[in-house]
């Protein structure tokens, strides 16, 4: 018997731009080496699997091409996306707020519509956490395939998570970031500290003359990738770094636009909000979604 992948494409309304993911609707017959063996067929970097939930509005659980990870922003988006292109988000909630069910807790999800009336899908993160960075600039500038002298000049490198860690690194200007050739296979050694974190470069010059920065995201050797197109929880992490590290805004201010994807011909963008509590960042990630076409996978 075939399984029924869709395959959305996040944070974008363009097909073939932004970031594919795999969508299984009703997932709840699967045991965790089906659905390893069906989001390894799918091929992309991750693929959302939806279920019932004793605890919330419904789960997901996500799995990229050799393991499961706690979070991903932008399968949780197409997840969406595509549950209120076919009707099956629960019809009586008032407030209009969604509770997820992840392994990285509980998280609220709404859904707005543009003014054209395709769906906005709001995803909000974990607060934030950041940790040093204690391993070699020259080293890390090697791993990328830059200079030392490349990185920004005052801003700091650090670990951020607001689900899933990912070491922020700030370059000087796009031709840096357009620069960059990782080599993922010195990785592990490089971030000691969490080795299997990805990495997140970006700058303040920008393509797209909405975006506030430009980002570029090398995942974990074990993601099995080497670069992903449109990171949502990345993007959550570097929202809370801008406003920790950058510009301390006031809670209310207009969304930190965030694009990505430039160099590997997928661009998308990703709105992020950011509120501040005491020494708490508390992240929201915003983007469209589009419909690719329907997956037949044979069943394990």
């Amino acid at each position: 018997m075939a399984v029924g992948v869709q395959h959305w494409d996040a944070f974008t309304r363009l097909a073939g731009k932004g970031n594919p993911a795999g969508i299984v609707l009703a997932a709840q017959d699967f045991s965790d080496s089906d659905m390893q063996a069906i989001a390894s067929a799918v091929g992309f970097n991750d693929t959302a699997f939806v279920l019932s939930s004793n605890t919330a509005d419904l789960r997901i659980r996500y799995f990229g091409r050799s393991r499961e990870v706690d979070l991903c922003g932008h399968a949780t988006i197409a997840a969406f996306a595509a549950l209120h292109h076919r009707c099956l988000l629960p019809p009586d909630k008032i407030d209009g707020i969604y509770m997820l069910e992840t392994k990285s807790g509980v998280l609220p999800i709404s859904i707005d519509l543009t003014d054209d009336h395709s769906p906005l899908v709001v995803m909000t993160q974990g607060v934030a956490q950041f940790a040093p960075f204690n391993g070699s600039r020259d080293r890390l500038a090697r791993v990328l395939g830059i200079a030392a002298t490349d990185f920004h000049a005052t801003l700091p490198i650090v670990y951020g998570s607001t689900g899933r860690w990912t070491l922020v690194v700030p370059a000087r200007d796009l031709a840096t970031m357009q620069r960059m050739c990782p080599k993922p296979d010195e990785f592990v050694a490089t971030l000691a500290d969490r080795p299997d974190a990805s990495i997140h470069p970006f700058c303040f010059e920008t393509i797209n003359p909405e975006a506030v920065v430009h980002a570029r995201h090398f995942s974990s050797p074990t993601s099995g990738t080497l670069e992903d197109a449109v990171t949502g929880t990345a993007s959550g992490v570097l929202g809370a770094y801008y406003r920790r590290f950058v510009a301390q805004t006031v809670d209310g201010t207009p969304p930190c636009v965030i694009e990505q994807g430039y160099e590997v011909g997928r661009e998308g963008s990703v709105k992020v909000w950011v509120s501040q509590e005491g020494e708490n960042y508390t992240v929201k990630i915003a983007g469209s979604a589009c419909f690719i076409r329907d997956i037949k996978i044979d069943r394990p």
